[in-house]
């Protein structure tokens, strides 16, 4: 199926094949899908590819060695503060793509997308500089090298540009470029020039941080390209309505400060678990760095789908078509935590051969693991309601949610930390994902007036419940030292019941049709 405007054709019958309809309603389930496909397909590339690196990390430097945290922390705060200096612009670029489009104007994207690069770069380049200046003083305060710092704010500007361009792109209706630049390109390319930087100058932190910059400058030359490929094809070419600019900078100003919470939420704890944590305890921040980053894959199949599903909000809320985007909603959140179960359970019931695979030492952050997995699973559960709030232009009150959870995971944070360690800060970080959900899905109900629940959801507790005495039957079995065996097995017997059991009892009547028709499709394709 052809992704962007315009699209027909095929579509019917394959809409007919699928069991869901035709019509407006069938062809937007099928372009998500389809993005959401490719999305998987780039952020299991991009899962691995920052698995792989991390454990490269972890190996080339040691055991008991604190480089995984500093270098997680200085890659983490250059993607922090790219966020927020693209002045949100990448939604911006989105919403307002998907708008003109939606109302036969596409020719306007890439004027609109020019200005918001020309926003995106001016407030990054001057933070870029800020930052740069103040990367002594940050390194000392975190214990870390002066030049890894240095990097980081190098890699700001890149990571802001990238992600305008990719927001154009997705306003299209297009994620492939997103693939390409982005959860293929710069995670891959990270790894070739982390390895070329050691060979040719030194296994250090600075240089793995440079080479993530490095990464980065990639990415923003992948990601111009094919916007200019994509958008070459929308004409008649028009110019930005008049006040673009301003309006831009009207949405994007709340969205800068949000953009920069949204991620440091994440790395709240983590900042005050470096700066509590005394000399000999070193290594626990990488333990727990790494269990950060394990928790995180479970909102791979969140991200997929809220990615492809945000221009469909921006379009549909335009045209007041409310009923449309509320059915949309209900199936892309059900869809996310249906495909996000079989990881939940793997974490949840395995987390110490999944920590091993930095290192034997890493299985410590078990229970931390554990308890960051409840504020995760929530996030997933609520769906795509962040994006919603943004793409129907709240971005004031998104900007409210994220402050008071910035707020709320530091003052847990500080609170709990110097008692408990790295339990207080997963614990601080999971408390806090609980809360902003739960705010953040109580305005979507007030301002859009759309909710993800309907009763179907009930019928995902047993493939779930199926699926998770499997795992438990196979670990209880398969652990010990050969933990890669453990892991595999669990993960992938597991995987396999509840799929099937997703199959047999969790589906609706149509779904499940839909899965059996595409299967015969595919088998009578390779069997022509």
């Amino acid at each position: 199926m052809r992704e962007g405007p315009g699209n027909g054709g095929g579509e019917g019958g394959l809409a007919g094949a699928l069991g869901i309809g035709g019509g407006e309603g069938a062809r937007d389930h099928l372009t998500i899908l389809s993005g959401t496909g490719q999305n998987i397909v780039g952020l299991g590339v991009f899962v691995v590819a920052s698995f792989a690196m991390n454990v490269l990390i972890a190996r080339a430097f040691g055991a008991g060695s604190p480089a995984l945290g500093q270098i997680t922390l200085a890659t983490q705060l250059a993607f922090v503060v790219g966020a927020a200096t693209r002045f949100g612009m990448d939604m911006a670029a989105v919403r307002r793509v998907a708008i003109e489009t939606g109302r036969g104007e596409a020719g306007r994207a890439r004027a609109i997308v020019r200005l918001a690069v020309q926003i995106a770069a001016a407030a990054s380049l001057a933070v870029t500089a800020v930052a740069f200046l103040l990367a002594g003083p940050i390194a000392d305060l975190v214990k870390a090298p002066h030049a890894a710092y240095r990097a980081a704010a190098v890699a700001v500007i890149f990571v802001a540009v990238t992600q305008v361009y990719l927001g154009g792109s997705r306003g299209l209706k297009i994620m492939r470029h997103t693939l390409y630049a982005y959860w293929v390109g710069q995670a891959v390319s990270w790894i070739a020039f982390t390895l070329a930087a050691w060979a040719l100058l030194h296994r250090t932190v600075s240089v793995t941080v440079g080479a993530y910059a490095a990464s980065w400058a990639f990415a923003t030359m992948v990601a111009w390209f094919f916007w200019r490929k994509g958008s070459a094809k929308l004409l008649p070419v028009l110019p930005a309505r008049p006040g673009e600019a301003r309006e831009l900078v009207r949405y994007g100003a709340p969205r800068a400060p949000a953009a920069l919470l949204s991620q440091a939420l994440f790395y709240a704890d983590l900042f005050v678990l470096s700066v509590v944590l005394d000399k000999s305890s070193r290594f626990e921040l990488s333990a727990y760095a790494a269990s950060v980053r394990v928790a995180q894959a479970l909102v791979l199949f969140l991200t997929a789908v809220s990615y492809m599903f945000s221009p469909f909000v921006a379009d549909l809320h335009e045209r007041d078509e409310r009923e449309r985007l509320n059915a949309l909603f209900k199936s892309i959140t059900r869809w996310t935590l249906a495909g996000t179960v079989p990881l939940l359970l793997l974490f949840f019931i395995a987390p110490e051969p999944v920590l091993k695979v930095f290192g034997n030492d890493y299985a410590l952050g078990a229970d931390w693991l554990r308890i960051l997995l409840i504020g995760q699973i929530v996030n997933v559960s609520v769906g795509a309601a962040g994006f919603v709030l943004i793409m129907v232009g709240r971005t004031t009150w998104d900007l409210v949610v994220y402050a008071s959870s910035f707020a709320l995971d530091l003052l847990l944070a500080i609170l709990l930390v110097p008692h408990l360690g790295p339990k207080g800060a997963a614990i601080a970080q999971a408390a806090t994902l609980v809360v902003s959900n739960l705010f953040r899905l109580s305005l979507v109900w007030r301002f859009v007036r759309i909710q993800p629940y309907d009763r179907s959801y009930a019928r995902l507790l047993l493939p779930a419940a199926i699926g998770g005495a499997v795992m438990l039957g196979v670990h209880s079995l398969l652990s010990g030292p050969r933990w890669a065996l453990d892991l595999l097995g669990t993960g992938l017997l597991g995987a396999l019941a509840y799929s099937i059991a997703l199959l047999l009892l969790g589906l609706t009547t149509v779904e499940r049709g839909a899965v059996m028709r595409v299967l015969q499709r595919a088998r009578s394709g390779h069997a022509g």
